[in-house]
């Protein structure tokens, strides 16, 4: 069996639906993530060892690792530390909109309708923030 890649980081406020893209892809870490073997590929143990790592230690560890991390945070614009760790470590990261995103089969919906411009945003430079609804992927200052 050869290594996975890892592409993709579902935050610790999704973890329903981290799961269960898991579970679906071997490129899908989530913190807290054992690893796994998926369509004989070999996903490593995630290196964010718990769901509880603050922001703050977890986004710098994820961006260097280039993978696009993806997060249901509603009030994303006004989380200035947040998105201070973003542009500092050149983050990729989708929000989920989470007036659409109220449980896991929610949020696999929005992530399966906008999965192709998703995987496009993983091949772009950091630092950049999208939100994602059903229906449409839009870009988020990352100024404060």
């Amino acid at each position: 069996m050869r290594p996975a890649e890892v592409r993709f980081y579902i935050d610790a406020d999704i973890l329903g639906l981290a799961h269960v893209l898991a579970g679906l892809r071997d490129d899908v870490t989530y913190p807290g993530d054992p690893g796994a073997t998926v369509r004989k590929r070999i996903r490593p143990p995630c290196p964010i060892r718990s769901p509880a790592v603050p922001d703050k230690d977890w986004i710098g560890l994820v961006a260097a690792r280039g993978w696009l991390i993806i997060t249901r945070d509603g009030h994303i614009q006004v989380h200035t530390k947040e998105l201070a760790e973003v542009r500092e470590h050149s983050a990729k990261m989708v929000a989920l909109d989470t007036s659409q995103a109220h449980g896991t089969f929610d949020q696999l919906e929005i992530v399966m309708c906008r999965w192709r411009q998703i995987v496009d945003l993983y091949e772009q430079p950091g630092p950049f923030n999208y939100v994602a609804s059903r229906t449409n992927l839009r870009r988020i200052s990352l100024s404060t």
